[in-house]
């Protein structure tokens, strides 16, 4: 069978060490061209990789034959680039936040089916063994019902992170729109929202710059959130947590405890109230320092290849970012938001 011709838009920090490689590693793809506005980082990326460099997406899509793209742009780039691509018939893998209103995500998802061609908002959460592995045994029913929780997200920042390290986009707020919560607090509230099967119903945001100084885009956020199911918990999102950073959870159900990359960093501890202690180790949490393989881009191919809609839809990744939306107007409003 012929490859999936794939192009990357942007070639920082998230497209060169997760969605680049990992195409290359796909035996089904084959990459063919890179935009970004820096020429050297698109020429690099084609010389390594093969393909052809552009400094502008438009002139990409135009001249080269497509199947897919993945956008791995500054947020506010990720709405018209992803219905640009879907408009040229082209399936979309779009990293997180998919958009930066709930507008724009519509418009994206309209896009997506008008055009026939499927949209995937790059939430890795959902496929990191330990969080897979926890729905698994939450899913089982042996802990009973989920009671009140608590998630957080949290690492130094963008800084030791993006290729641009201080002068990243990251902390331009025309450009990021919204700092720790579009980067880490979205990944939260959909990974929540995946293993709980559940929705967020309302929503309480304290989001602010702490301690980054000279950007105006949050460092911090805490948000109390309540479930449909009527489960209370707490989701953080943090570019302070210098020295150690947290992708942990942890979930009080009635009958134990579960914590999820909570000690250590990579396994699923349960603490039954009749006195079991179950510890799986089932393979790490993917971090800043350690890159191990996401699994977004091998399910965004084996989407195409199988002709089966993403799990990680266009619908999904809009849910997610309205809980943050949602945060935000609670800070600004200093009410209680309902979703």
């Amino acid at each position: 069978m012929s490859k999936i011709k794939v192009a990357v838009f942007g070639c920082g920090a998230i497209a060169q060490r997760r969605h680049i490689p990992e195409y290359a590693n796909n035996a089904n793809v084959e990459l063919v061209a890179f935009a970004d506005p820096v020429k050297e980082r698109a020429e690099e990326m084609a010389a390594q990789y093969g393909g052809k460099a552009y400094t502008d997406y438009q002139e990409l899509l135009k001249n080269e034959k497509l199947d897919a793209v993945s956008v791995c742009t500054p947020n506010y780039l990720h709405a018209p680039m992803s219905i640009a691509a879907a408009n040229a018939g082209l399936h979309v893998l779009v990293e997180k936040p998919m958009a930066t209103t709930t507008e724009e995500g519509e418009q994206m998802i309209e896009a997506a089916r008008k055009n026939g061609v499927y949209l995937m908002v790059g939430h890795n959460q959902r496929l990191m063994p330990p969080h897979v592995k926890a729905k698994e045994i939450l899913d089982s029913g042996k802990l009973g019902k989920v009671l009140t929780f608590r998630t957080s997200f949290g690492h130094g920042g963008p800084e030791s992170w993006s290729l641009d390290g201080r002068d990243s986009w990251f902390f331009r707020k025309e450009e990021a729109i919204m700092g720790a919560m579009g980067d880490l607090g979205v990944h939260k509230s959909d990974f929540i929202r995946y293993l709980l099967n559940d929705e967020i119903a309302e929503v309480a945001g304290f989001i602010g710059t702490v301690h980054k100084e000279g950007t105006d885009v949050d460092d911090n956020a805490t948000c109390i959130v309540r479930m449909k199911s009527g489960a209370v918990g707490t989701l953080m999102a943090s570019w302070t947590h210098y020295r150690s950073g947290d992708n942990g959870t942890v979930l009080w159900c009635e009958k134990g405890v579960m914590k999820i990359g909570a000690v250590h960093g990579d396994e699923v501890n349960v603490e039954l109230t009749d006195g079991t202690i179950e510890t799986y180790k089932v393979g790490a949490m993917a971090t800043n320092e350690k890159q191990v393989p996401s699994g977004v881009i091998d399910a965004f191919v084996e989407s195409i290849l199988t002709n089966t809609p993403p799990s990680i839809s266009g619908e999904e990744g809009l849910r997610s970012l309205n809980v943050i939306l949602g945060a935000f107007e609670s800070q600004e409003t200093g009410k209680i938001v309902k979703l």
